[in-house]
């Protein structure tokens, strides 16, 4: 598991300066400064780690971003905009620290009422829900109501809907929150992919595992003030201690070499262990074996790939709707061309209903009578019918 390789050129996807938001009560008094003269920048392509305990000020922070509340003081743009303007929403995608989901839809019925407010096609909705939910393992549940799901599930069907509109910029509040082993690993390879693809993501997490594994950039948040912040070797490098990994040594060894430590250096070897291999990867190692088994199991799957429409791999039929509305603007300026009808032969056999429709009646209708009243013989146009007949080629194969 690497992270990204690194960030890409241009102005700043968020870029914060002297940010503050305090809360006041009925009196205008002020009850609470959540966020206090912070400044940083995210920049484009990068995985940016917004890190603290409870109460410092992450989640205030990420609600200006996506002017949910606004700035008491300070500077704060997203894509070089005001955070109030409606149309940078379209390209932001948001996984809320609670997923608040629509109890009674199935996940199908949840991504396609997400995508309809995008305004994504029909046939490019089906594409990306089906996408989805084989991406984060919702495959066997598909038709449940979400209020029958577990908080891991919902929250991975919270993550497919913050997905759908394959955003530009990605916020994720505690996207591993509520989620089994698996589902924590299968989240943190999916960011780095996205990261690797060109994904601006903003990760705000307690989990300090998870932001150490993926982020590029990060900032340590206490009191509503910025205590720290860099990239992740620079935070976490030791300078004042030298790790060499080699074979295991046999203890006379290991004397030896503390021997020339203390000749040379003046210090000596502090500890001596063998290593231990992470409780995360024993962990996918049993659960890769008991899915190998093909073991039984009723909650969410593995997951599998990255769906396609977000690794920009694959047509999507339609396209945005800019595309198809230019699309079709193409074909309009295009001079028209009138296709000459082609007869063709007529069918060997034609139903008998239809032999009746268009066959001439051999007698005049009798004379209704009072009791059965007025009876009018319907009119039928011949033309029609056979037109409708007409449209069976010599193979006696209907045309589309």
């Amino acid at each position: 598991m690497t992270a990204s390789p690194g960030t890409g050129g241009g102005p700043p996807i968020v870029e914060a300066s002297g940010l503050v938001k305090t809360f006041s009560d009925f009196w205008l008094r002020t009850k609470a400064r959540a966020v206090d003269g912070i400044s940083f920048e995210i920049r484009p392509h990068e995985i940016f780690g917004l890190l603290g305990p409870n109460g410092s000020g992450k989640s205030t922070t990420i609600k200006m971003i996506l002017g949910l509340l606004r700035v008491s003081k300070g500077r704060l743009t997203v894509f070089g905009r005001d955070p109030s303007d409606v149309s940078l929403k379209s390209r932001i995608g948001y996984l809320p620290e609670e997923s608040y989901l629509y109890r009674f839809l199935n996940p199908r019925e949840t991504l396609d009422y997400y995508a309809k407010l995008f305004g994504l096609p029909r046939a490019m909705r089906r594409r990306r829900i089906d996408e989805l939910i084989e991406m984060v393992g919702l495959e066997g549940a598909a038709h449940r109501a979400v209020g029958e799901f577990s908080k891991g599930m919902a929250r991975r069907l919270g993550l497919a809907q913050a997905l759908i509109n394959d955003p530009e910029f990605l916020i994720l509040d505690e996207p591993t929150s509520g989620l089994d082993p698996v589902g924590t690993r299968q989240v943190k390879d999916l960011l780095i992919d996205l990261g690797q693809r060109g994904k601006t993501i903003l990760l705000s997490s307690h989990l300090l595992a998870d932001v150490e594994d993926v982020c590029d950039r990060m900032v340590v948040l206490y009191g509503g003030k910025i205590r720290a912040q860099g990239t992740t070797d620079e935070l976490l490098c030791d300078t004042n201690r030298t790790t060499i990994c080699v074979p295991r040594l046999k203890p006379q060894t290991i004397t030896l070499i503390d021997e020339l430590i203390a000749r040379e250096e003046g210090a000596s070897i502090e500890r001596v262990e063998s290593p231990r291999q992470r409780l995360e990867d024993l962990f996918m190692q049993i659960v890769e074996t008991a899915r190998h088994e093909q073991s039984a199991t009723s909650g969410a799957l593995q997951g599998g790939r990255t769906a396609a429409f977000l690794l920009g791999v694959g047509g999507e039929g339609e396209g945005t709707p800019s595309e198809v509305i230019a699309e079709l603007e193409k074909q309009a300026a295009a001079p028209a061309v009138r296709a000459t009808p082609v007869r063709s032969a007529p069918a060997a056999a034609e139903p008998d209903v239809v032999k009746g429709l268009v066959a001439e009646p051999t007698k005049a209708p009798s004379k209704p009578s009072a009791r059965q009243g007025p009876q009018v013989p319907p009119a039928v146009d011949s033309s029609v019918i056979e037109g409708l007949l007409d449209r069976k080629d010599a193979g006696g194969e209907r045309r589309p």
